[in-house]
Parts: C-alpha cells; structure tokens; sequence
C-alpha cells in the first residue's frame, strides 16, 4: 500500500462507490448503510451483476444502481469503475473446486488490482475470512489468503476484513440450521466442536463504510468477530431453540462426519456440507487477537442473543 494514501490522498469525502457481490446478504446490508450514510445526497452505488431480476431487492435504495455485467470478462472492470471512489469487494464461494477457488478468491481480486491501476481508482477495501492463510488445511482458506497477497502486493490503498461466520436475518447458516430442526427429528452434525464466532452482519457492513471513511485503516487487517465464541453445536441448538424447534445434536466422528460430506457433495445443487468445509473448521473461526477489531473502529459488536432470536423466532 503506498504511504502517501494515507497521508493525503483524499481531500473530500468519497461518495461514489463500486460494490463486487452487492447483491448478496453483505452487500445489501452495506448498500442500506451507504445510502443511510449519504442521506439523499451521495453519488452513484454501482452493483454489477449477470442476473439484475435477482437484486430487485436493491432497487428501491435511492443512488443504487444495477449494472448487468459479468465481472470476469476481459476488461469489464475496468469500465465499471471508471468515475467511482474506491471500489468494496464481497464476491466469495464456499463451495467449489481448486480451480473455481482461485478463480473467484485469488484472481478476482488480481484483476480486480490491474483494473484499478488503468482506470486511477486506488480505494479498494476488500471482505477475506478469519483464518485466511497459505498453508492453511482448506482450500477455502488458502485461496483467501492468496487474494490478500495479491492485494497487499498491488501498490493500492487496500484495507482487508477478516469476519468470522455472519449472521442476520437473511443469513444462510443460523437459518439453515433452524430449517432442518423444523424437518427432522435430531441433527447428526459435522464438526460439531468447530469454534465460531458470530458476527452481526449490520456490523460488518458498517466495519466497510468506517474503513472507506478513515484514511487511517489503509494497510491495516481488521478482524470482525462477535463479542463471544461458540462450538457449533452450541450454535446450532440456539438456532432450534429460537426457531421453537429444537431437537438433539449427535455429533459425528471424523471418518463418518467426512462421508457424510462427501455424500452431500454428490447431490445436486449447492451442497449443505462439503469436505473443504470441514477441512476449514479445523481452524477455529475466532479472533486471533493480533489484529486490530471491531472496537478499533468505533463499534460494539451485537451479540447473538440480541439479534438471532429476532429474526429465528418468525420462521
């Protein structure tokens, strides 16, 4: 990242803004919150997607607008951000192949760095994961820390968000688990141990618009994660309790939780569990604690029981 970013590079408040993956459960929570922070008065929010009938939710937001385009296609990008200030990526899978990995976590963001350099935008704050690491177990992770680098190493005024797992009303972890409850009479489940650390979704997205606000978080790697750890069988028990469906959690053995995933990659469609999740959870989804928080940036985070039981109880 250069230094004179942050030294002087933005006179005036940026109020234009590129979101990759705005049309998603982050990206609508972030938009509400741009569009709160210009009151009536700011510039453009750009959310590109290949499929505008599936972000009709976004149109009623004043300055959003929907751009069809398909962001991987040779020199899109660069075009998409001409005229905006700074440009937030959200786009991620959890699912996928070595390939499709680094397709969307790893050359994404590499493309997403050269069209910046062409087109004079150098803002860029850019959403990873907790745990991102190059030698970490799953591909998942490794592909995440590979899109930091590539950012880090870009030369731009990049900041980078590790959240942990995100909740809110539309999530799609919480509510999964509260959906199954309603279906089946007990909950064989994967990685039952595994530690998270849920995050507010609304907190998440108001972590992005303070960094866009701050000259100060440029070069900085901030760790978004609630304000208490859970296993997630201890997550999974809340989300049927609040659902008023809750049933017994068994918890698998490895070899049996691994077969399982396997199976449920098989199926068609996206896959409730695959074996890079499970490889993932073998890293507790915590704060480290080497890194600066959500309190370093002004916000108390919501707590799970503040919120979850909100949303869970009106399924």
């Amino acid at each position: 990242m250069r230094a004179g970013g942050v030294a002087g590079a933005y006179n005036c408040r940026m109020d234009k803004f590129l979101v990759l993956g705005g049309s998603g459960f982050v990206g609508t929570s972030l938009c509400e919150r741009l569009v709160a922070r210009a009151q009536g008065g700011g510039g453009p929010i750009t959310i590109p997607t290949r499929h505008p009938a599936r972000a009709k939710h976004l149109q009623s937001l004043p300055t959003v607008r929907l751009k069809q385009a398909d962001i991987f296609e040779p020199g899109r990008l660069v075009g998409l951000l001409a005229g905006h200030d700074a440009v937030v990526n959200l786009v991620a899978i959890l699912h996928g192949s070595e390939a499709e990995f680094t397709r969307v976590h790893v050359e994404l963001p590499s493309l997403l760095a050269d069209a910046c350099r062409a087109s004079g935008v150098d803002r860029i704050v850019h959403v990873s994961a907790l745990g991102a690491a190059s030698d970490a177990p799953s591909r998942y992770l490794r592909s995440k820390a590979g899109g930091e680098a590539a950012l880090r190493a870009s030369g731009l005024d990049v900041t980078l968000l590790r959240p942990s797992v995100i909740f809110g009303a539309r999530d799609r972890f919480l509510n999964l688990f509260a959906r199954m409850q309603r279906v089946l009479p007990m909950m064989p489940l994967a990685g039952a141990t595994a530690r998270f650390q849920p995050v507010w979704v609304a907190d998440v997205a108001d972590a992005i618009v303070r960094c866009l606000d701050r000259p100060s978080t440029i070069g900085q790697t901030y760790e978004c994660a609630g304000p208490r750890q859970y296993a997630l069988r201890d997550l999974v028990q809340l989300a049927g309790r609040w659902s008023g469906h809750e049933r017994p959690v068994i918890g698998l053995p490895d070899g049996i939780a691994r077969l399982q995933a396997g199976l449920l990659e098989m199926l068609p469609g996206e896959p409730l569990m695959s074996r890079d999740n499970l490889d993932s959870m073998k890293v507790p989804n915590v704060a480290s604690g080497r890194l600066p928080g959500l309190e370093q940036l002004g916000i108390v985070a919501a707590t799970l029981d503040s919120v979850a039981p909100g949303y869970l109880g009106r399924g």
